[in-house]
């Protein structure tokens, strides 16, 4: 009786036309209700677009949940998968025109492209990524049955299998994952068990209870649960799951705000070596990180006097300098590489995971001809192979990473627990001054949470940061000011459950939530 009436509700708010979605947020003991009567792909488009607030600069972590449970609502209340489909496409174009909007910047401004043309091609992008969603809230949409299993159960785990399949399709594009936001958030206590993914799914859980109790009839228990959710990865705040390894290293990290439209002229690079030499003087550390491709030269090309001068210092401090540069011959095979000099043996870390169409040409018999539109330097390297060991240098094992790299975190656990700290050296001058540093960011805070290390972050015109182990920033130099960023590295042993596992624990769960969920609306 009680699953007949479940449906027949459920049934009953199918037939809504107008929106009216009543979101409920917990704040003590009573409920606020966000009341929406707008037309539903309207809606759907601005809670995507809201919903970018919830990531970093602004980091308002609730607002990230909310938007997904005004999504879920509306998929639950669509008629079949086809309308579910564009409610999620909607919600997908709001999400990543507003969210990667930089990408035109990097196009049209560094890249060479017409405006028309670069404007065009982040929109193309944003419509394939609103894919994802639309395959989710479509999932939802077309699922009948108890709105208890459809919500809580499927949805959750439906969101996330599709963001963690655009983790990886196409090499993969994990930016605005609903993890990201919990940094700030109490959700965040779970990220060294379940990884990022792991945590999108407690961040959709919640939504997902939202949605569910936003009728009268299950309100005061999705309450409870959501707040039970909430309090338990705020518990898990407090525990330390990696141990300290020795004594603290000192540190600093240049950002050199070389302009990206001077970085690569011939001109230019040895009033750019000058730069990052004196500031490397002036750093009087034990490790010292300058930026990806802070030195716009091959290895082959560096003067002997400066290689020499840079090994100096690191000696000279009794520790190293880490240095950002081409390796390789551009006639051949060349790499995206990060450089150790000092008292240490010299060592290197060549890029794996090259960015699409900025750093290599896919499929290139195909898609050569975009090297001609895009004028960017290098845009051809090799990857560098799997499973690099750790760079010992300056009394740590160091696992290095290049830009991108830091937003797939299965990757980043791979030299664990060898390694005692992360460090990830980038140049996001060519987004200018939008949200793509502050993303990137919060991503980096997310990996010191995952493995339990902490992150260095040295970039060229920002966001250079020291992040904690649990992800707390520790300090950071302001955007677009040269400057050094000193402090103390503590290194760390151990291993966190997810870096232990990875992915795979959290992926075979919500595989299983959704084939039950699925099979438990059809009976």
């Amino acid at each position: 009786m009680a699953r007949t009436m479940a449906t027949t509700s459920d049934a009953a708010m199918r037939k809504k036309t107008p929106l009216h979605v009543s979101i409920f947020l917990i704040h003590d003991t009573s409920l606020a209700a966000m009341k929406f009567r707008l037309p539903s792909l309207f809606a759907s488009f601005a809670a995507g677009a809201l919903a970018v607030a919830g990531f970093a600069p602004l980091s308002w972590w609730p607002l990230a949940i909310l938007s997904l449970a005004a999504l879920f609502a509306l998929a639950a209340r669509a008629d079949g998968w086809r309308a579910g489909f564009k409610l999620g496409f909607a919600y997908g174009l709001g999400l990543f025109l507003v969210g990667v909007s930089w990408i035109y910047v990097s196009l049209s401004v560094y890249g060479g492209m017409a405006p028309w043309l670069a404007a065009l091609a982040v929109l193309l992008f944003a419509a394939y990524l609103a894919l994802w969603p639309a395959l989710a809230a479509a999932l939802v949409a077309g699922t009948r049955g108890v709105a208890t299993w459809r919500l809580v159960v499927f949805a959750p785990a439906a969101w996330v299998l599709t963001e963690w399949a655009r983790g990886w399709v196409f090499t993969g594009f994990p930016w605005l994952g609903l993890g990201y936001p919990q940094v700030a958030g109490p959700l965040g206590g779970f990220a060294p068990l379940l990884g990022t993914y792991g945590v999108s799914w407690l961040a959709a859980l919640v939504a997902g209870l939202l949605a569910w109790g936003s009728g009268a009839r299950h309100r005061r228990v999705a309450q409870v649960a959501a707040a039970v959710v909430l309090v338990a990865g705020a518990a898990l705040r407090a525990v330390a799951w990696t141990t300290p390894a020795g004594a603290p290293t000192t540190v600093a990290l240049l950002q050199g705000n070389v302009p990206q439209d001077m970085k690569w002229l011939p001109e230019k690079t040895r009033e750019t070596l000058e730069l990052y030499l004196r500031l490397a003087r002036q750093a009087r550390a034990r490790l010292i990180v300058l930026p990806e491709t802070a030195l716009p030269l091959f290895e082959r090309q560096l003067p002997h006097a400066v290689r020499e001068e840079f090994a100096a210092i690191g000696r000279a401090n009794g520790g190293d300098v880490l240095i950002g540069l081409p390796t390789g011959d551009v006639a051949a095979d060349y790499y995206n590489s990060v450089l150790s000099l000092g008292a240490s043996a010299s060592q290197r870390y060549h890029k794996v995971h090259l960015v699409p169409f900025g750093e290599y040409i896919p499929l290139k018999p195909l898609f050569g001809w975009i090297l001609e539109v895009l004028h960017i330097p290098l845009s051809d390297f090799t990857r560098g192979a799997p499973g690099q060991p750790p760079l010992a240098v300056g009394g740590q094992k160091v696992a290095a990473d290049i830009c991108y790299e830091d937003t797939f975190g299965e990757e980043i656990v791979r030299p664990l627990p060898e390694a005692t700290a992360l460090v990830n050296v980038s140049n996001l001058a060519w987004f200018g001054d939008t949200l793509a540093p502050w993303q990137h960011l919060q991503m980096s805070q997310m990996r010191a949470l995952e493995t339990g290390r902490m992150m260095l972050r040295a970039t060229n015109t920002g966001a250079t940061a020291i992040v904690d182990r649990d992800g707390r920033l520790i300090s950071q130099l302001p955007l677009f000011e040269t400057g050094i960023l000193r402090g103390e590295m503590q290194g760390y042993a151990g291993a966190t459950p997810y870096a232990r596992w990875g992915n795979a624990p959290v992926l075979a769960l919500l595989f299983a939530l959704a084939g039950v969920a699925a099979w438990a609306t059809r009976r």
